[in-house]
Order: structure tokens, then sequence, then C-alpha cells
């Protein structure tokens, strides 16, 4: 048997039993028996891979996406994803674009759910990648408390200059996270022609993902822009209603 193998399986085992209670790294090395130094290098290769999650160095971890998608359980973010579902399959119809709900995780933009258009051309967005060239992800920094947004720029250092213009220091990319949670609205276009347009999914007043469009350029013309975003705001309006309604 391959020890290290069988040693990520228990903390998984663990950390799943915990009815997604963030655990520290220090419960989770008593319980499977390791020391600290092994058992967080076991942790940080599974938070790499989204089997876990951390949630900040003094809360903890929880399962990650990954962890469900294996078994098919929407567990994860399961109300967001009910809410959004059927609405963003109106929306990618009406428009005939591909519509996201994205989150944060584990210092990634990170996908819940996609829904395709027909198009001949299409875009296709991994699952997983990084924040700063994503609508997504510029919107969902925009809305962050501050203390967790400068542990992130801590973390992935600041835009080059390809990826986000004019947002190479602290200061002109709090302006610009600024402008974006003021307009409630994230726009990018990529070095390969794609145009991304995000807004915030709420409850309470928390921002918890966001739900964007993403088409090539050659489609973005000023009638489909004016479109898109009307119906991309209606869409938003209806799934943070519906997670209003929630208890």
């Amino acid at each position: 048997m391959i020890q290290v193998v069988v040693r990520a399986l228990e903390i998984l085992e663990y950390v799943s039993k915990q009815s997604n209670e963030p655990v520290s790294l220090s419960e989770i090395s008593t319980a499977v028996g390791l020391h600290q130094p092994t058992c967080a290098n076991i942790v940080k290769t599974l938070v790499t891979k989204n089997y876990l999650e951390h949630l900040g160095r003094k809360h903890g971890y929880r399962l990650g996406a990954n962890a469900y998608h294996l078994t098919g359980n929407l567990a994860y973010s399961q109300n967001l994803i009910l809410a959004a579902k059927d609405v963003m399959e109106n929306l990618t119809k009406t428009l005939n674009e591909s519509s996201l709900l994205g989150i944060l995780r584990n210092h990634k933009r990170y996908l819940l759910h996609t829904s395709q258009s027909d198009h001949d051309l299409l875009v296709r967005s991994r699952t997983e990648t990084d924040i700063y060239p994503t609508a997504t992800g510029r919107i969902l920094m925009a809305f962050m408390p501050i203390k967790d947004l400068e542990n992130i720029i801590q973390v992935i250092g600041l835009p080059q200059p390809q990826v986000w213009q004019g947002a190479q220091t602290k200061e002109d990319l709090l302006l610009a996270l600024d402008e974006i949670r003021r307009n409630e609205m994230a726009f990018t276009l990529s070095a390969k022609h794609i145009v991304g347009v995000s807004v915030p999914i709420k409850k309470a007043d928390k921002v918890l993902a966001s739900l964007s469009v993403f088409l090539p350029e050659s489609r973005y013309t000023p009638p489909h822009k004016a479109q898109i975003i009307h119906e991309l705001v209606k869409a938003k309006e209806k799934i943070n209603e519906r997670l209003s309604q929630e208890e």
C-alpha cells in the first residue's frame, strides 16, 4: 500500500465527517495520527487539487469542490447552483452565448456551473484559472473585504500589463476595483479576443459568486453588448431574489 495515498484518504474522510465545519491543521494531524509538518504537506497538495479548501490561516479547512464533483454531489454550493441553473439556461438561450457561475477558491477563479451556447464558434473556459484575466475574478475581488483582498494580492501579486493594463500598482488596482464595485459590472477582453462580462450574485448584501457571459469579440457588436448587459442584469436579479427567499 502507498502510505501517502492512505494518509490523504484518511484526511479527506476525517474532514468529510465534520458536517462542513472547518477544521484546523492541528485537528487534522491529531485525528489521523500524523506529525504536523507531514500532514501540512499532504493537506497543501489536497488544497492545490481542490479536494480541500483553505478558508484562511485562522479558519482551517473543509472539503473542496473536487471532493464533491468526484461523486456528482451538489452539496458544494448546492443552493447557489440550484438557484442559478435554469436562469443561466434561459440567459444562454436568449443571448445564444455561454454563461458561467463562478467563485474564488484557493486564489483561483473556479466554475460551479456552465451553460454552453450552440454557436459553431464556441468559447470554452477552464474550470479553474487565474483571477486577474477573468471578469469573474475581477468582480469578486472588487467585493472582497479589504483584509481578504490584501491577502490575495500578497499571495498572487499584482497583474501584469498584458493581463490588466493600468492596474500594475496597488493604488491603481484598488481604483480599478472600486470602479467595478460602483458599476456592479466587470468587462474583460483577452489577448485571444474573448470578451467577458460579469455581475455579482448576492445574498443579504454579501457577494457569493458571479454570473458571467463570455463570447468572441467578433460577436460583441454594440447592439449585442446592450442586450447582454440588459439580460445579464435581469438574470442576476432573478437569482438574487431566489437566494433572498431562502431561510
